[in-house]
C-alpha cells in the first residue's frame, strides 16, 4: 500500500485503471485527505480521477522496467520452443503418426485413418470386422494422431476372449461386458470409474 503523497508525475501506477498501468502526468491536492490525479493511460490518453485516503490500499507504484530484454535462460527458452513445436507438429506434417511410428502401412490404412476416421471425429461408433485388413495398424495411427493433437488422453480395449490370450494380458480388459447389446441398440454406457476399478491400464483396439 502506498500514501498519496507517493503519487509523483511520471511515476507508474497500478489501481486507477481495472487492466492497465497509467503514468502520473499532475497532481493537485485538496486538503490533506483528497487530491485531483491527472494521469496517462497506455493509449496517450489524459484523464483525470478524484482520489482520497481510502483509495491507498488499491494503488501500487510500479517500478518501470525493459518491455523485454535477453537475459533469459536460453535452455528454458529452446525446452518450451521445442514443446510447441511438437505440439503444433500435426499442422505441418499431415501424417505425423506414419512417420514417427515403426509400422508401414498399406495405402488403404492411411486413406481410412487420415480420409475416413480423423475428419469425422469424434466418431460415435466404429465398425471393423473385416479379418485381416490391418485394423490394428489404423486403430495405433488413429490413437497416435488423436493424441498429438490432444484430442485423445485414455483408451479402453474391447477384445474377444480369446484374443487377449494372444497379447500382454495386462494390456486389455477381460470379459468388460455383462452383457450382449441386442441389435436395435447403438450404444450402450458403461462407468468408466468401475472399468478403471477393474483393471488400471487400456488400450484401444478395433480388432474386435
Amino acid at each position: 500500500m502506498i500514501k498519496l503523497e507517493d503519487l509523483q508525475p511520471n511515476t507508474s501506477v497500478r489501481g486507477i485503471l481495472p487492466d492497465s498501468l497509467v503514468t502520473v502526468v499532475n497532481v493537485q491536492w485538496f486538503g490533506s485527505e483528497a487530491l485531483e490525479l491527472t494521469y496517462k493511460d497506455p493509449g496517450g490518453r489524459v484523464a483525470n480521477q478524484l482520489l482520497y485516503r481510502h483509495d491507498e490500499p488499491r494503488l501500487e507504484i510500479v517500478a518501470k522496467g525493459r518491455p523485454w530484454s535477453f537475459d533469459g535462460d536460453g535452455s528454458l527458452l529452446r525446452l518450451v520452443s521445442e514443446a510447441h513445436r511438437i505440439r503444433l507438429a500435426y499442422l505441418f506434417d499431415p501424417v505425423l503418426a506414419v512417420h514417427t511410428s515403426l509400422v508401414e502401412p498399406l495405402p488403404h490404412q492411411i486413406t481410412a485413418v487420415y480420409e475416413a476416421m480423423l475428419p469425422r471425429q469424434p466418431l460415435r461408433f466404429l465398425l471393423a470386422d473385416d479379418p485381416g485388413a490391418g485394423k490394428t495398424i489404423m486403430a495405433g495411427l488413429l490413437i497416435k494422431e488423436l493424441i498429438v493433437r490432444g484430442d485423445l488422453q485414455r483408451c479402453l480395449v474391447v477384445c474377444p476372449g480369446s484374443l487377449v490370450d494372444q497379447w500382454q494380458d495386462e494390456l486389455y480388459l477381460r470379459q468388460p461386458f455383462q452383457r450382449e447389446p441386442d441389435f436395435h441398440v447403438t450404444s450402450v454406457n458403461y462407468n468408466f470409474s468401475e472399468l478403471l476399478a477393474r483393471h488400471g491400464k487400456f488400450v484401444l483396439d478395433f480388432s474386435c
